[in-house]
């Protein structure tokens, strides 16, 4: 598989998926306004956001918009780094967390602030008003953790077998 452009085109499905959904919630729904989806479980919920995930550093547009293309600038570099590798999984993972970024920067720029709309409720319990980007950049932190780990423990069984765990295993090559 060419993963040359991989992340990119990740990002851009993000992107696209994110404000498309934005653009129909702020056309066919009210400030507030609700959809029950599969009870009070999943509701479509119309509302804005003026910080980070669980309206963390409320009303800081500013940084967000200084600090945004930074770690996406950070994020092109890293996926420059790796993309030799031809690890899909964590180049789709990079797509997904720099998809997601721009997709919320995009709104900031655009409203001064970000569109959720994705509620889940257990019980009593109220998860944070969320859109697909930050469901992106949350999926691509995840698989970014999962590699880590899987990096690490290929790393360990390399050192335990007594070889360089940047070198692939050696392959056995028998005439029939």
């Amino acid at each position: 598989m060419k993963v040359k452009g991989y992340s990119y085109v990740v990002a851009l499905v993000a992107i696209l998926l994110d404000q498309i959904t934005k653009i129909i919630i702020m056309n066919r729904l009210e400030l507030y306004e609700q959809i029950k989806v599969i009870g009070d479980f999943f509701i479509i919920t119309s509302i804005r956001n003026t910080g980070a995930a669980f309206s963390m550093l409320e009303g800081k547009q500013m940084f967000f918009l200084i600090i945004t293309p930074i770690v996406a600038a950070g994020i092109v570099w890293y996926i420059h780094q790796q993309r030799r590798s031809g690890n899909v999984w964590l180049l789709t993972a990079l797509g997904l967390v720099l998809g997601g970024a721009l997709g919320n920067f995009i709104d900031r720029l655009l409203y001064g602030h970000v569109v959720d709309f994705l509620s889940f409720n257990f019980g009593s319990y109220s998860f944070a008003v969320f859109n697909i980007a930050d469901a992106a950049i949350t999926v691509g932190v995840i698989m970014i953790i999962i590699d880590t780990l899987r990096e690490d423990r290929r790393a360990r069984a390399a050192a335990k077998a007594g070889r360089d765990p940047e070198q692939p295993k050696e392959i056995l090559h028998t005439e029939d």
